[in-house]
């Protein structure tokens, strides 16, 4: 009989903290900024010595930005539903936390957060890996030591 923690595979914590923080660094940001930076029309005329081929195809470089735009809109929609969804399914403690951390409207370090909800540096850090425990694999973000799954 084999010990059962052979079959399970080794989550490696490092990683997988770092892949919760970046989504909910990415949910954040989603929630504060209203627009992409990097997509806008252009408004200055592409000179070109060749001339453009009769295809009977209508482009736009405004509408194929708008396109982009409410793609990038709704995948960020997307991202901050299904963090937010996660967090709301933590328990009391661990939502609270990383409501406070990641989702208030100051900008908070982990030291500001502990001190505000008055608990201790080893209790909050316990209870915010196991937040990020779950918010991994209720994201997907899990990544393990034996290579099987990421």
């Amino acid at each position: 009989m084999y010990p059962m923690s052979s079959l399970l595979p080794q989550m490696d914590k490092i990683k997988t903290e770092r892949k919760v923080r970046e989504a909910l660094d990415l949910a954040r940001d989603f929630i504060r900024m209203g627009f992409h930076p990097d997509l806008e029309t252009s408004t200055v005329v592409n000179y070109s010595a060749t001339p453009r081929s009769v295809t009977n195809k209508f482009f736009s470089t405004t509408e194929s930005t708008a396109v982009q735009n409410v793609d990038i809109e709704q995948r960020r929609r997307e991202h901050v539903r299904g963090v937010l969804v996660a967090v709301e399914r933590l328990g009391k403690k661990e939502r609270d936390i990383i409501m406070m951390r990641w989702f208030d409207d100051d900008d908070r370090t982990d030291i500001e957060t502990y001190t505000e909800l008055c608990l201790a540096h080893a209790t909050y850090y316990r209870i915010r890996s196991r937040a990020f425990y779950k918010l991994a694999v209720s994201l997907k973000l899990e990544v393990y030591t034996n290579g099987r799954a990421e």
